[in-house]
């Protein structure tokens, strides 16, 4: 598998940061993790059509994580678009076909699609789930963010695991979830002198990563406030491993 952040902010604008998305290529097939704000444009600039994804995970409805929904959802209404799109599933939190259903009513149904273009899946955030996708394998854990948020570890055919926390409080659900992974991309919101219910700071993130004894671990989804403190340095407190601070197109195999 390869990583790639398309975005490693927040819903603040940021000129070198765009808004959390993240791209998963598993066996060459490319999967989509979140679809904030301008993750369009970023497919373009890694040399990805949005025509080639089959297949995006949501991991809450909070506008950051997923307001370039109707942006993709438009652009595939435009009939060039419709004749040669290969069908795509959505896949979110219970309550996604409330979530779109909403946002194709406010466009007038300027983004309603046919049915067989375009399906919803929803997952349970209550419990834990895990789901064949052919050569990939998902399990999903509710996150300590919003009742519907959701934390996805991804398993492909050689036993790799990358696990991606969405945003979330410390809680039991994500370490358990992140046993054992080879990449773990944990949100780290705040300073560790300003912490923020439902979001971590660095070094709640390296205990996180400590306790599931990860062999990698990725932070992003950093506000201005955590940017101008030492990431790294406070992470370190709590975790000795691989430490990768996420960045905008970053590339990582896994």
């Amino acid at each position: 598998m390869k990583l790639i952040v398309l975005g490693s902010g927040t819903a603040i604008p940021l000129n070198e940061r765009g808004s959390p998305s993240l791209l998963l290529l598993i066996e060459g097939a490319p999967v989509l993790f979140d679809i904030g704000p301008g993750t369009l444009r970023q497919l373009t600039r890694v040399g990805i059509s949005h025509e080639k994804i089959e297949r995006i995970f949501l991991t809450h409805f909070h506008p950051d994580h997923t307001a370039d929904l109707i942006h993709l959802l438009f652009v595939t209404k435009n009939p060039a678009v419709l004749r040669r799109r290969n069908p795509f599933v959505i896949t979110g939190p219970r309550g996604l076909r409330t979530f779109i259903k909403a946002l194709q009513d406010a466009y007038n149904n300027w983004l309603t699609l046919p049915p067989e273009i375009m399906r919803i899946e929803e997952l349970d955030t209550e419990e834990k789930t895990k789901t064949q996708y052919g050569r990939f394998t998902v399990t999903t854990a509710p996150m300590n963010h919003t009742p519907n948020s959701l934390a996805y570890r991804v398993e492909g055919e050689t036993g790799k695991a990358v696990v991606y926390s969405g945003d979330t409080g410390f809680c039991d659900e994500i370490t358990d979830l992140a046993r054992g992974a080879d990449l773990l991309v944990l949100e780290s919101s705040f300073p560790d002198e300003d912490a923020c219910e439902g979001h971590l700071t660095p070094s709640m993130a390296g205990r996180i990563a400590t306790l599931a004894n990860v062999k990698r671990l990725l932070l992003i989804h950093f506000y201005p406030e955590c940017l101008r403190a030492d990431i790294a340095s406070q992470c370190r407190r709590t975790y000795g491993g691989e430490l990768i601070l996420g960045e905008d197109l970053l590339h990582l195999r896994v």
